[in-house]
């Protein structure tokens, strides 16, 4: 096992250029995937994400640019008329006050993807593309390299959880490939909707050992808000509240539309690459992953920060004479993962 596999940072790592290389698992060509991480709701987050989509339709989706549409801008774009109309009567009420949908709408304008005039004191509006159905499906990853029985009682709640909620099309596990004839993770009490991985980071080498249920995302799912903390004679009601369709219906498209900005590669965006000791190391020839010279290790984003004891700035001469791309090499590793994340967009 080689150190760049050893923590949970790294193997999440893999587990994405994993998906990336072999979604969807039944080698259908029909769909287009593409990867992203740490994202999902105020109340649940996900270690990696896989979107399927339509292929012509993630293509139109580029339209709008590579940053995210948050909730004002999709409806703005998604109701907005193919003629020019005022606003107000162009759009459905939205349910909360008109200078809301107003600012979206400039902003919506500054950003190219909405037209509007001005007639009198009145805005009008008129959409530039129709917005694309480019969603399919969202499969959600929880990540644990070594399972142990703690992790597991946490990780099953976790997974209870997306189960009664119904957010993701699929939720899955995976766990570092232990070679045994029963994967450990398959003897763990866990949600029988959800499917396992058995992943070999260095070789990156997966083995599906349990398929998951399909879950129902066009019906009202259930939000569990609190659980029994007595022992097993604790007959204790749990407290949860309904989530309606439409709800999730919204919520996934803007996760979805946060995954298509971010991706997976975006892990610089919190380190400090404009250390001195920060490099990017290729594994297997391909993927690029973060390592600390100092510390000798694939380094988490808490460990490369302002606050790290080993945290050097850039020499001036490597952003001048002493380095042969402008900017220095913390700028250069930027550009090489924004240049691997925007293949996945096309169109971009």
């Amino acid at each position: 096992m080689t150190e760049g596999s050893r923590s949970e940072f790294a193997f999440e790592l893999r587990t994405c250029r994993w998906a990336e290389r072999n979604w969807p698992l039944d080698g259908s060509t029909e769909h287009t995937a593409f990867v992203a991480r740490q994202l999902g709701t105020k109340r649940r987050r996900w270690d990696t994400l896989v979107l399927e989509c339509d292929p012509d339709a993630l293509h139109e989706r580029a339209n709008f640019g590579p940053e995210r549409l948050d909730g004002d801008l999709l409806y703005v774009v998604r109701n907005a008329p193919a003629d020019w109309a005022y606003y107000r009567d162009g759009l459905p009420h939205p349910g909360y006050p008109w200078r809301y949908v107003r600012e979206a709408i400039h902003r919506a304008d500054e950003r190219g993807i909405l037209e509007t005039r001005r007639d009198g004191n009145r805005i009008q509006i008129r959409r530039k593309w129709a917005y694309p159905d480019w969603l399919e499906r969202i499969v959600a990853i929880e990540n644990k390299p070594d399972l142990d029985a703690s992790a597991a009682r946490s990780l099953g709640r976790q997974l209870e959880y997306d189960v009664a909620t119904g957010l993701a099309d699929e939720v899955w596990v995976a766990t570092r490939k232990t070679g045994e004839r029963v994967e450990p993770v398959l003897l763990e009490d866990l949600p029988i909707e959800a499917g396992v991985l058995a992943l070999e980071p260095d070789a990156l080498v997966g083995e599906v050992e349990w398929y998951p249920r399909t879950l129902p995302v066009d019906e009202p799912g259930t939000r569990i808000l609190e659980r029994p903390e007595g022992d097993g004679r604790d007959a204790s009601a749990a407290r949860f509240e309904y989530v309606d369709s439409e709800e999730k219906r919204e919520k996934r498209l803007e996760i979805a539309e946060r995954a298509y900005e971010r991706g997976w590669r975006s892990f610089v965006e919190t380190m400090r690459p404009d250390c001195r000791h920060f490099e990017l190391r290729a594994v297997d020839g391909s993927q690029l992953t973060p390592h600390c010279r100092a510390k000798n290790q694939t380094q988490t984003a808490a460990e490369c920060s302002s606050t790290c004891p080993h945290v050097e700035p850039e020499p001036p001469t490597w952003r001048t004479k002493g380095w042969p791309i402008e900017g220095g090499p913390g700028k250069r590793c930027r550009q090489l993962l924004e240049k691997r994340r925007r293949r996945r967009r096309p169109g971009l």
